[in-house]
């Protein structure tokens, strides 16, 4: 018998509220604005998680940063040749390393340089070859299905065009590759369920054209890309002012997708979707997973595709189609990036080791590892979810097709207020791929999760009318 309506809006309120109240909460010491407990789609970090995110080492992250500074520049249009200064160097001990976690995968781990030549183009005044170091750990289960993380290798200084002075690139980006490479070595001697990719990136500074390159390769080999995350600028939990927030990452999630065409705009016009596009379903996913005492972290989720006048490498996967999304520090310095290296009237500038926070990067790897690992084991996002519109009810039938993955153990319902920011309610589906709830389509939104035999879930999708 299908409960009622009232039934529905009591129990799922209930059920939700235990969810929440059996989720981790965050430290008290972390800022920003919060909803008082966790959602009711937050996942409690698994056993198999915690002891992940234990091997993740400050003392690595560090020195990884520091090689990176100890380049010299890493400009895009630095020497490529030399074996100890410039994005070359850099490059090749990119891979060198990853090629050694790699050693540790028993094949299932890959690294490449995948390179090529752009031509003359803005802020690349001569043909110059762009190299990404890209490590893949092919998934066991569904290895179709690819999760990216990424930092950007190369650095500049004032002048964008110089590429000669030193430009040691601390916290843009030496931190987010930091990142991309301490998950790689953890993950290498595990075994996802779906691919996981860790790459380090170059041409980020001159106009993203290494991740251009990487989002156009994955589009041209039709990759089943369901999430891809940068790092970048996360190396420091110090505002310019001096207040420090070493417990919070923001995350800019985009609200209109990039690639948008007019037939989506004007569904997206009628129903109401602007906070529902696929990167803020993975923004509320993070927070889901990864906003609780295993990480220390709180995720404050910036509904913006990034900060005013600027850009991250999640831009080229946001507009070719692929959901995605950027890590940044809470509060930026900006005396330490896009700076020369100097001191003015006894004021330090330029982006130095010095001035980061390694054990703040080593949570921000949390963070990213309590969302990718927990991305490659659960279900994919539902597929082709639709609600059906053909009659004037006040209930709402949803459809889905259902997933591939062996493990598939069924499905929920999740909804909110059309006001909410987060999904408030739970209702358990099953293993069906059709599901009436009594409640007005009209007054309320929904999604769908899968759901895994180890409990784990997916992120949402958000249905699409069908009359």
């Amino acid at each position: 018998m299908r409960p009622t309506r009232r039934t529905l809006l009591t129990a799922s309120a209930a059920a939700g509220m235990s969810a929440a109240a059996g989720a981790a909460a965050s430290p008290a010491v972390a800022a920003g604005p919060r909803t008082g407990r966790p959602p009711a789609t937050a996942q409690r970090p698994t056993p198999e998680l915690r002891a992940l995110l234990r091997e993740i080492d400050p003392a690595r992250i560090e020195a990884t940063v520091r090689k990176l500074v100890s380049f010299g520049t890493r400009h895009t249009l630095s020497t490529q040749d030399d074996p100890v200064r410039g994005i070359g160097a850099a490059r090749d001990w990119i891979f060198e390393e990853l090629t050694s976690y790699a050693a540790a995968s028993a094949g299932r781990m890959t690294v490449e340089l995948q390179s090529y030549v752009q031509e003359p183009a803005p802020r690349i005044p001569t043909a110059t070859r762009i190299t990404n170091v890209v490590a893949t750990l092919r998934g066991a289960l569904t290895p179709d299905r690819v999760y990216v993380v990424s930092g950007h290798y190369d650095s500049r200084v004032t002048d964008v065009m110089d590429a000669t002075s030193d430009a040691p690139g601390a916290d843009d980006d030496a931190s987010g590759v930091a990142v991309a490479m301490e998950l790689a070595r953890v993950m290498a001697r595990r075994r996802p369920a779906s691919t996981i990719v860790f790459a380090a990136v170059a041409g980020e500074e001159q106009g993203l054209y290494g991740a251009a390159h990487m989002a156009r390769l994955y589009k041209e080999a039709g990759a089943d890309v369901q999430a891809m995350f940068t790092n970048d600028i996360v190396g420091s939990s110090t505002a310019d002012d001096g207040d420090k927030d070493p417990y919070t990452i923001r995350l800019f999630a985009e609200g209109v997708p990039s690639s948008e065409t007019p037939e989506q705009a004007a569904i997206r016009r009628s129903v109401g979707g602007e906070n529902d596009s696929p990167s803020r379903q993975l923004a509320r996913f993070v927070r889901d997973v990864a906003d609780n005492d295993a990480t220390a972290m709180h995720v404050r989720v910036i509904h913006r595709r990034d900060r005013y006048r600027r850009g991250g490498d999640h831009i080229p996967f946001l507009e070719r189609g692929y959901p995605a999304a950027r890590f940044t520090e809470p509060a930026e310095d900006f005396a330490h990036q896009h700076q020369d290296v100097r001191v003015d009237n006894g004021k330090q500038y330029g982006d130095l080791p010095d001035f980061c926070d390694f054990a703040y990067t080593a949570r921000v790897a949390k963070v990213n590892a309590a969302t990718l690992w927990t991305l490659a084991q659960a279900p994919g996002t539902p597929r082709d979810v639709r609600i059906l519109t053909a009659d004037l009810t006040n209930s709402t039938r949803l459809t889905w097709v259902r997933g591939p993955e062996p493990d598939l153990a069924g499905y929920e319902i999740v909804w909110r207020e059309t006001s909410a920011a987060e999904w408030t309610h739970v209702i358990p589906a099953g293993d069906v791929t059709s599901y009436e709830v009594d409640l007005s389509k009209d007054n309320v939104f929904f999604g769908v999760r899968a759901v895994n035999r180890a409990g784990l879930r997916s992120p949402v999708s958000f249905p699409t009318p069908q009359s």
